[in-house]
């Protein structure tokens, strides 16, 4: 059954590309026929797994292109099917009928929930952990919830556990995985630090004895330098620290060499230190690391940049409270006069649950560079209420229509901002494009 399952996958995959189609329906056919194929691979080089809330698709294509840059055939699933579905297109595709994957690396992003089915199946050399934040409370449940899910699956591993220090919620993992080796990643103190911090912040209270945790400093949410005030839980000693040059340059080192991120904001460094973990764990020359930093096709929305009519238009994704507050943290940088689009869906892929945007410092875009709002999606009215209750008195125009709300932003003569939901980034992005090139 596991040789039919690698030959249907690969029919069902091959025929969807000769109708210039993708997606993870192959690897979904393939485990209708045999539920445990990837268990039946021979996999003769690195597994690494990159998750967390925010930060999973960027890291895993730098890695990715890291291994590439050393000159490694690489298996990832780049376009972000991290669902177990998509991890298996992405495996059988590159899989001989003798069961052999051919490859000399496997790089994959992976979704939070599939972590038990994919380390049930897969003999995994390297967890890669970004962080845990509240995320879509009705597919993902609540954060206590999902990292105990994690903590479950992985109390047999005996891989290495590559963590982001600065995140007590992705720290804890060590105590469920005694087996497992740990490699510590983060960032330094910088100027941007904060002794106190009003960003919503789910690691307030220790995950070993329940007290409250105390902060040196917050880099951003709750992710700094921490301590327990009742037991030992503490921020570990980094085994790779990064030092902030310069955020709106993008500038960061890391063993006294200097390394440029490939977008702006703190958390865009964070995951270029997490890479540059698995270039220290597997030997990878950091000077691979550099090169991907600056050769990688940043992913759709992810501070994506086009020029139009002499204006920069900037696209971003944003799903949760934490990654919202750090795309809005960029915006805020930008004094130059701006036009801001936001699209909010309540799609299932989005979250049922919109309350997140209540928890978003969207009074950052409240400021006199802002010329205008412009609000469109499923839930617009909610956004356009959000930001009356916190006192934008500003020009904002609603738009139902999805088309509408972008041509109104490409009227303006400004900068231009788009911030779309999951799924409402592509038809945003479809549009931008479209109407630029009308």
């Amino acid at each position: 059954m596991n040789t039919i399952s690698i030959l249907a996958t690969k029919l069902s995959a091959f025929l969807l590309r000769l109708i210039h189609r993708g997606g993870s329906m192959p690897g979904s056919i393939g485990l209708r026929i045999s539920p445990h194929v990837l268990k039946s691979l021979k996999i003769n080089c690195p597994v690494i797994l990159v998750t967390g809330t925010n930060g999973k698709t960027s890291t895993s294509n730098m890695i990715a292109d890291m291994m590439m840059q050393a000159n490694k055939k690489v298996i990832n699933n780049r376009k972000g099917d991290n669902l177990k579905e998509g991890i298996t297109t992405a495996l059988l595709t590159n899989t001989g009928f003798n069961k052999k994957v051919h490859a000399d690396a496997i790089v994959l992003e992976v979704d939070e929930l599939n972590i038990p089915f994919i380390m049930k199946n897969l003999h995994v050399d390297a967890l890669v952990v970004t962080n845990f934040f509240r995320d879509q409370l009705d597919r993902a449940r609540e954060m206590e919830q999902l990292i105990q899910k994690i903590e479950s699956a992985i109390k047999d591993y005996d891989g290495t556990l590559v963590l982001n220090g600065n995140d007590p919620n992705v720290v804890r993992l060590k105590d469920a995985a005694s087996k497992a080796k740990t490699q510590y990643f983060g960032i330094h103190g910088c100027a941007t630090s904060m002794k106190k911090t009003n960003e919503a912040s789910e690691g307030k209270f220790c995950p070993r004895c329940g007290k409250r945790l105390d902060y040196d400093f917050y880099q951003y949410s709750h992710i700094g330098v921490f301590h327990c005030s009742g037991c030992d839980f503490k921020t570990p000693e980094l085994d790779i620290a990064g030092d902030v040059i310069d955020i709106p340059r993008r500038l960061f080192k890391w063993q006294n060499e200097e390394f440029c991120a490939p977008q702006g904001g703190l958390y865009t460094m964070y995951n270029c230190i997490a890479v540059l973990a698995v270039a220290d764990l597997f030997n990878i020359p950091a000077t691979c690391a550099k090169k991907a930093f600056k050769e990688i096709k940043v992913p759709d929305g992810r501070n994506e940049t086009f020029t139009y009519h002499n204006h920069s238009l900037i696209l971003n994704l944003v799903k949760n409270p934490t990654g919202a507050n750090e795309v809005m943290k960029v915006i805020e940088e930008d004094h130059s006069k701006k036009t801001i689009l936001i699209v909010l869906n309540d799609h299932a892929q989005d979250g049922t649950d919109v309350s997140w945007i209540y928890d978003t410092f969207f009074e950052k875009l409240m400021c006199e560079e802002t010329t205008k709002i412009i609000v469109s999606g499923t839930r617009c009215y909610d956004m356009a209420l959000r930001f009356k209750y916190g006192g934008y008195t500003g020009e904002m125009e609603v738009y139902e229509n999805l088309k509408d709300s972008v041509s109104a932003l490409l009227k303006a003569d400004t900068t231009l901002y788009a911030i779309a939901t999951y799924t409402a980034l592509q038809p945003v992005r479809n549009l931008l494009i479209s109407e630029m090139k009308a």
